[in-house]
């Protein structure tokens, strides 16, 4: 398990772009926490390291956005689903094995699916209004970056 805190939202940013300078064809990774946690903000990093310039927002209504980068970045938002089945038709699988990152917000509810090759990325809210504690846990093809990983995210966190 890596720690990271974060005591802005530019700090969250961070971390996420140091997470998108790791990220490979086909990786996922699943967002776990509360309304307003800091998942978007997350993602707001990882697609500006994946090279994206534009507006980053939450696909809540949408289910799925595209950024295009470096890698092309699907941010889903799975909240409102409530099988896997629905899960499904968003078509991720198809996405990653045409070599697209798959970042989902609400991921728990993708774990059954994606889970033992993931990325669990995990946000607690801490004692100040933008402090973010956030638990990374790597699975998969994700332990063999973990060092990396963990390494590149103390940089921006020290």
């Amino acid at each position: 398990m890596i720690s990271a805190r974060t005591r802005s939202p530019e700090g969250t940013r961070a971390v996420g772009a140091a997470l998108a300078a790791l990220l490979v064809p086909g990786d996922v990774v699943l967002l776990v926490g509360g309304l307003g946690a800091g998942k978007t903000t997350l993602v707001q990093g990882i697609a500006g390291g994946l090279g994206f310039t534009g507006e980053v927002t939450s696909p809540t209504f949408t289910l799925r956005h595209t950024y295009a980068g470096h890698l092309d970045l699907v941010h889903a938002d799975l909240w409102r689903l409530e099988r896997v089945g629905d899960i499904l038709d968003l078509a991720l699988d198809e996405e990653l094995e045409n070599g697209a990152v798959v970042v989902a917000e609400w991921g728990e509810a993708a774990a059954s699916l994606f889970g033992d090759q993931a990325l669990e990325v995990s946000f607690e809210a801490g004692e100040g209004e933008d402090d973010r504690d956030i638990a990374i846990e790597p699975h998969g093809p994700w332990i063999g970056r973990a060092a990396a990983l963990e390494a590149a995210i103390s940089q921006v966190t020290a």
